[in-house]
């Protein structure tokens, strides 16, 4: 007589089949919609763990923004707050605030500033964020500038985000995976002014930044 054949563990397959099809499924559905970069990672992540573990190079995004954080954290030579770091849909967000980063009264870089973005391009040399894209922004309170310089926020702006991106390429980033870009006041991280309309210093401080936005070319 035959010995039955041990069906114990059969429900592992039927599991793991279930699983690769809820993968499939994931990446089919985020593929029609725009990609939430830290989300997908994320369950992606949490996905192969249930199938057979996971390393740090499932979490690229995470894995950066560690990198970043650290060369953030060494960078005593900034006030504390000066530069913050966090996460968009589509990857990391840098926010520097501009009376940190550049001389005052004027759009040229501190040292300390040249040597944070040189810190910052060594984290970006390696695979796979050397060819991740890099967006420069820059932001201004809502205090109306007009100069010979520039006539408006939007001139200062721009010009401030262009020095940055300016910065990187010196440093050797490839100049086609970035963009800069001005918003003027018109994208401020905090409000400008209280309920009762009286301006709140400490958050047109925050809102005069230039912003950095590293992110996997999708």
């Amino acid at each position: 007589m035959e010995e039955e054949e041990d069906d114990s563990n059969d429900w592992l397959t039927t599991y793991a089949d279930a699983i690769t099809l809820l993968m499939a499924f994931f990446i089919m559905f985020v593929s029609f919609s725009k990609i939430d970069v830290p989300l997908f990672e994320e369950v992606a992540a949490g996905i192969k763990e249930e199938i057979g573990g996971q390393t740090d190079s499932d979490r690229p995004i995470f894995a950066l923004h560690s990198k970043i954080q650290a060369v953030v954290d060494a960078s005593s030579e900034m006030p504390p707050g000066a530069i913050q770091v966090g996460f968009d849909e589509e990857g990391i967000v840098i926010d520097f605030l501009s009376g940190s980063f550049f001389r005052h009264g004027s759009v040229e870089l501190t040292d300390v500033a040249k040597t944070v973005l040189k810190r910052v391009k060594n984290e970006l040399s390696e695979p796979p964020y050397d060819i991740y894209h890099i967006d420069v922004e820059g932001h201004t309170d809502d205090i109306p500038v007009s100069n010979e310089q520039f006539p408006s926020n939007w001139e200062l702006s721009a010009f401030r985000a262009a020095v940055v991106l300016r910065e990187l390429i010196d440093l050797g980033v490839e100049p086609e995976f970035m963009k800069a870009v001005g918003f003027a006041d018109t994208k401020p991280k905090v409000p400008n002014l209280d309920v009762l309309g009286e301006p709140i210093v400490e958050n047109r401080e925050k809102n005069n930044r230039v912003t950095i936005r590293l992110h996997p070319n999708l």
